[in-house]
């Protein structure tokens, strides 16, 4: 599965177009990543804990994605694009789209 963030694959042609495919995924915060980052923002340096949980959110929602492209057929993913919101207190969503289609 080729994937990009525009809206064409160089040196492929899209023969085929099968529409708008996302994935998504909730994730909680760690009491444990709390402490470590509470500690972090008084001396500062990379949250780690945070970083991974991002990483971990990013890959599950674009394996999501990529499947529901699978099942339709599709070979490439073109003009991807990863939002996120707030579900709730302590909880955010990262969501990621784009466009499926055939590519040769």
């Amino acid at each position: 599965m080729i994937l990009t963030n525009i809206e064409t694959v160089p040196g492929k042609r899209i023969v085929e177009h099968y529409g708008l495919v996302s994935g998504n995924t909730v994730r909680a915060k760690h009491v444990g990543r709390d402490i470590v980052a509470g500690l972090k923002n008084i001396v500062g340096g990379e949250l780690k804990g945070y970083t991974e949980l991002l990483d971990e959110a990013r890959n599950e929602s674009i394996s999501r994605m990529v499947a529901q492209a699978e099942a339709l057929g599709a070979n490439a993913v073109v003009n991807i694009r990863f939002s996120t919101s707030a579900v709730s207190q302590g909880a955010a969503e990262l969501y990621v789209y784009g466009t499926a289609v055939r590519v040769e």
